[in-house]
């Protein structure tokens, strides 16, 4: 049973082929990167896959059973087709099993909705391919907000637009082992799972932060244009704008919900605490 992960490279793709890797065997696990250098060190097979490249994909999807289509990170406009590059060549090689990497949220109403919209059109165009299929919609990552401490530090808290909104976070190792879980266990073919923990404010989100650095931040919530405005200005205009879109939809209520996580790995997900501590401790 040969397994691909596509962009084994980032962040969530190498989390995803560590995990098969232990649980496996690295024997039975593929790496594809579109530059396949940066993935070496995981210690797999490692095969060239540029999304914009269905003929990479015909050649990086031989003699694969299964693969994990980890979302691309292009425009959105873009993103639909380069996902439909690797659905295609998965089909044409025989692939048996496709398992995708979507996330949760609003397809419409926030700054944020058109890559959720994309996102729904691959689900959509998986469900239609005619290979067995599950889908994980991933709640938000803990691990940027743990990474940007220092400047929370600087800044004296956290500053965002998502006021009182309840927000279902995750972590990459969380999912890691949900993946593996949606992958191998074809009893949860055919359907979407949500994959966070228990939805926190931004208050609780700080207190735990607090409570594991021991700093003495304080949130701060500001308007969605103002906050949006900060992000363009930091990130440019195309990460701007998706970043404030993501905590308008926080506000909104869209990245929260009933999570699936338990019946996709037979265990609660990891508290926002837990999280935090795994991530000091990594």
């Amino acid at each position: 049973m040969k397994i691909a992960v596509t962009t084994a490279s980032g962040n969530l793709g190498s989390s995803i082929v560590k995990h098969l890797k232990k649980e496996i065997g690295s024997e039975n696990v593929i790496g594809i990167a579109r530059t396949p250098e940066k993935a070496k060190s995981l210690g797999v097979e490692i095969r060239k896959g540029d999304y914009n490249s269905k003929e990479d994909f015909l050649s990086a999807l031989k003699g694969v059973d299964k693969v994990v289509l980890v979302s691309g990170m292009d425009h959105p406009d873009k993103r639909i087709q380069q996902h439909r590059n690797v659905i295609e060549a998965a089909k044409e090689n025989g692939v048996k099993k496709i398992v995708y990497t979507s996330i949760i949220g609003s397809a419409e109403g926030n700054a944020f909705s058109p890559i959720v919209a994309s996102n729904r059109q691959t689900e959509e165009d998986i469900k239609n391919s005619g290979l067995q299929w599950a889908i994980g919609r991933n709640g938000l990552y803990i691990e940027p907000d743990l990474e940007y401490i220092e400047n929370y530090i600087k800044e004296g808290g956290i500053i965002n637009s998502a006021a009182d909104g309840l927000c279902g976070y995750t972590s990459r190792q969380e999912l890691a082992y949900a993946y593996f879980k949606l992958v191998s266990d074809d009893k949860l073919n055919g359907n979407t799972y949500n994959l966070f923990g228990k939805p926190i404010t931004q208050n609780e989100l700080t207190k735990a932060i607090n409570k594991a650095f021991n700093t003495n931040l304080v949130y701060k919530s500001i308007s969605v244009d103002e906050y949006t405005a900060l992000r363009k200005a930091a990130l440019g205009e195309f990460m701007g704008t998706v970043i404030g879109g993501i905590y308008e939809g926080i506000r909104m209520g869209k990245f929260s919900g009933i999570s699936d996580f338990s019946t996709v790995t037979g265990r609660a997900h990891k508290s926002i605490d837990e999280m935090i501590i795994n991530f000091l401790n990594k």
